[in-house]
């Protein structure tokens, strides 16, 4: 068992006489042991500058790719500078998100996640399950939103009552929030297609390969609070259960409270600490499938045991709902046939969804027993 300790400093009113400040000591949680993540050098994660591919020749852009293409192979997560949004932004949307959480409980119900038609708003302490076989009492320690594609209910897709599209839930009494939170998660969005061109070039493809599928993307921000854990912590319930990511590609902002950790091939857990002014950027399940597992999909979790609050900021960018996941031309071949069955970007999110929100899986149309695997 491994104790994390943190110091906090004795308040004003409880200090000695003399102006000393005294120390205490709290044993803020204990770790079991499997959930201790191993400290290896930071390259085992690469940091890839992003700036040569944003700005740079024809043979910088496919140099980058190159190194793309080597992470995505090696453990699906790399560190991604040089891409061009701005600290500032980053910071106001944090700003945001903790203004959000700070509201009390009924205030953020208001927007609750079950009162949505397309999977949008808030959900609470273990509203979200990302490892269900080993959180069996309850889910993860966590709370959220989910803000996607804001559509009205006379747009085309859902009118025609396409799955996952509609209207977002923005909070009331929040000045500014949404205007905020728009401007972020329209940058993301064009991020997310230059990495998508990095990625068809790291797999031989045209560099706009991706972009019929990427029109009108199922992109979702999902502002995250981890409370602190307190006790002993085992995997039966942690910040986010051990999971792999649904969709495309995750940009992840993270704050320098840390607790992300990702499963090397090896198998071992390896931290994924803060650095400054990048994004954490890993593969989900959809671009493993198109790929024929060229690019992995790596498992990844959270354990919060700093005693402080965290905050992150991921981004999911995913193709359009109709997007056909058929693995690629240049990832399949004699003795290498395709490893996983036909499906859409959709119904692959909708499948994924009901297995992680009770909500949405005992909704009319998403029951167990019409999921695929």
């Amino acid at each position: 068992m491994i104790a994390v300790v943190i110091s906090n400093l004795v308040p004003e009113l409880d200090r000695p006489r003399g102006g000393m400040t005294m120390p205490v000591t709290e044993v803020a949680a204990q770790l079991d042991q499997s959930l201790v993540g191993k400290r290896l050098p930071l390259d085992q994660i690469p940091v890839i500058d992003f700036g040569p591919f944003l700005k740079g020749s024809p043979a910088e852009r496919k140099a980058v790719a190159r190194k793309i293409a080597e992470a995505c192979r090696n453990i699906g997560f790399f560190y991604l500078t040089g891409h061009g949004i701005p600290s500032g932004m980053v910071e106001g949307v944090f700003a945001e998100a903790k203004r959000f959480f700070a509201q009390p409980s009924e205030a953020k119900q208001r927007i609750a996640i079950e009162k949505s038609t397309c999977h949008r708003g808030y959900f609470a302490l273990g509203g979200e399950n990302l490892d269900p076989e080993k959180q069996r009492e309850a889910g993860d320690f966590k709370e959220g939103l989910k803000i996607g594609r804001d559509l009205s209910p006379d747009h085309p897709l859902v009118k025609a009552g396409t799955p996952l599209h509609g209207p977002n839930q923005w909070p009331d009494g929040l000045p500014g929030w949404k205007a905020v939170m728009q401007g972020y998660y329209d940058a993301l969005v064009k991020l997310g297609r230059e990495i998508m061109h990095a990625f068809a070039l790291a797999l031989e493809l045209p560099e706009d390969h991706f972009d019929r599928w990427l029109t009108g993307p199922m992109a979702t921000l999902g502002p995250l609070h981890y409370p602190p854990q307190q006790g002993r912590i085992t995997a039966q319930r942690i910040g986010a259960g051990a999971h792999t990511d649904f969709g495309c590609l995750t940009i992840l902002a993270q704050d320098s409270v840390g607790g992300l950790q990702v499963r090397n091939s090896a198998g071992q857990w390896v931290d994924a600490p803060y650095v400054p002014e990048s994004f954490v950027v890993n593969i989900g399940d959809m671009m493993e499938r198109w790929t024929n597992g060229v690019f992995s999909s790596t498992q990844h979790r959270v354990i919060n045991a700093s005693g402080r609050d965290r905050y992150s900021l991921p981004f999911f960018f995913d193709p359009v709902f109709d997007a056909d996941l058929t693995c690629l031309e240049t990832c399949h071949g004699p003795g290498n046939p395709a490893k996983y069955p036909p499906t859409t970007g959709g119904q692959y999110l909708l499948d994924r969804i009901d297995a992680t929100f009770d909500y949405h899986r005992d909704k009319e149309g998403h029951r167990d027993d019409n999921r695929k695997t």
